[in-house]
C-alpha cells in the first residue's frame, strides 16, 4: 500500500464514528476525495463522490462502504460522577470492562476508564456472570456530579481507546475497521480511476454512508437519491482461520488471501459472474461464501432500492469483528480496489437475470 493511502487510511479509522456521530470520520474521507471528485454531503451525513464518465445519460455505478462504528452514548451520570452508557450498535457486553475509552464532548475528547470490581470482592456466582451493559459504568476521574458536567453532557458519544497499530507482515489492529475499510477502498476507487485518466462508460458515484450499524438507514437514503443502476457494496466479513470460528458457518475466509465475493439472493448473477471472471482476468485472488438470506448490509438496502438494482458485494476478510481489537490485512484492501476498478468498464451493460 502506498504510504499516502496508509496514513489516510489510519486516520479514517481513528476519527470518532459511532452511528449518528459520523462526522469527524467523514471530515477525512471528504477531504481526501475532494481533489478528484465532485463532493456533496447530504441531510443524513453521508458522503459522495463523483466521477463523470465519458458521455451523457451514462449507467450509474454507486459503490459504498459505510463510515460508522460502534460504540456507546452517555445515558446517565450519577451523584459521584459515574457515567452510565447504552451501546450504539452490537457491543458484546463480555469486552467491556477494564477497557478504556474516549468520550467526545462540544470541549474535546475527555478520557476515561470502565470500571469493573475487583476479582477479590466477587463471590463465584459473581465471577460467572456477564455484567449488562446498563449496569457498567465510565469513571473519567470526577469527584461529583457537578464537575462531571462540567465536561460530559447527556448524549455525547463513546469510543473505544484503541488506535492503529501495526503487527506483523501487512496486518493492523485498530477500532472500526467494519466498515472504515470499506469506505477507504471506496476512496481509493475514486483516487485510482481519476489518476487513469481514462473516462468509464458510467458515472460513478462512491459513498461513504452512514447509520449502517443501526439499520442501513445511510445506504437507504444515498441509494434512493443516486438511483444507481449497479451497486457495489464494499463490507467486511468473519475470518474465519482464527481458533475459535467455526468454518462450517461461514467458509473458509483467510486474512491476505483476497477479497470476498459471496453469491446468494442479494447478489444479482450477472453482476457476480463479471466480478469472478475480472478476478480471473486480471489474476487477484478472491474468496467465495454464500449468503443464503438479506445480507444485512447496504447491498441489502440497496438491490431494493425503487425498482431494484443490480448489486454484488466485496468483502474484505476481518478477525475480531465488533471489537477494539479488529485485524486486517492490507493487502486485501489494495485487491478490492484492483478488483473493483477492473470490472467498472464492464457495468454498462445489462444485468437482468436470464
Amino acid at each position: 500500500m502506498r504510504p499516502e493511502s496508509l496514513e489516510f487510511f489510519k486516520k479514517l479509522v481513528e476519527a470518532p464514528s459511532p452511528s449518528g456521530y459520523e462526522q469527524p470520520a467523514q471530515r477525512v474521507f471528504r477531504d481526501y476525495i475532494a481533489p478528484f471528485a465532485e463532493v456533496k454531503t447530504d441531510v443524513m451525513g453521508n458522503v459522495i463522490g463523483l466521477i463523470r464518465g465519458g458521455g451523457e445519460n451514462l449507467p450509474r455505478v454507486m459503490v459504498v462502504g459505510h463510515s460508522d462504528e460502534i460504540g456507546f452514548q452517555v445515558k446517565y451520570i450519577d451523584d459521584n460522577g459515574f457515567i452510565y452508557f447504552a451501546p450504539i450498535g452490537g457491543v458484546d457486553a463480555h469486552l467491556t470492562p477494564g477497557k478504556r475509552v474516549r468520550i467526545h464532548t462540544a470541549k474535546g475528547e475527555v478520557a476515561g476508564v470502565i470500571g469493573k470490581k475487583p476479582i477479590h470482592l466477587m463471590d463465584e456466582e459473581d465471577r460467572r456472570k456477564v455484567v449488562r451493559l446498563d449496569a457498567q459504568y465510565i469513571d473519567i476521574g470526577a469527584t461529583d456530579k457537578k464537575e462531571a458536567l462540567e465536561y460530559v453532557r447527556v448524549g455525547d458519544p463513546v469510543t473505544f481507546a484503541a488506535g492503529f497499530e501495526r503487527l506483523l507482515g501487512d496486518r493492523v489492529a485498530c477500532r472500526a475497521f467494519d466498515d472504515k475499510a470499506g469506505s477507504f477502498v471506496v476512496a481509493e476507487v475514486l483516487r485510482a480511476v481519476a489518476e487513469s485518466g481514462v473516462k468509464l462508460p458510467v458515472d460513478l458515484y462512491g459513498v461513504s454512508s452512514v447509520q449502517e450499524e443501526i439499520g442501513l438507514r445511510g445506504g437507504a437514503t444515498s441509494a434512493y437519491s443516486v438511483n444507481p443502476h449497479v451497486g457495489i457494496c464494499v463490507e467486511v466479513d468473519f475470518a474465519t482461520d482464527q481458533p475459535d470460528v467455526e468454518k462450517k458457518h461461514n467458509g473458509e475466509v483467510k486474512l491476505g488471501k483476497g477479497p470476498i465475493l459471496p453469491r446468494g439472493a442479494n447478489i444479482n448473477p450477472p453482476l457476480f459472474d463479471l466480478l469472478s471472471s475480472t478476478a480471473e482476468r486480471e489474476e487477484i485472488a478472491v474468496q467465495y461464501t454464500g449468503i443464503p438470506r438479506a445480507s444485512g448490509t447496504d447491498a441489502n438496502v440497496m438491490q431494493i432500492s425503487r425498482g431494484g438494482v443490480a448489486t454484488a458485494l466485496v468483502k474484505l476478510p476481518l478477525r475480531y469483528m465488533h471489537t477494539p481489537v479488529e485485524v486486517i490485512s492490507l493487502s486485501d484492501l489494495d485487491q478490492a480496489v484492483r478488483l473493483i476498478v477492473a470490472a467498472l468498464p464492464g457495468m454498462a451493460g445489462d444485468f437482468t437475470p436470464r
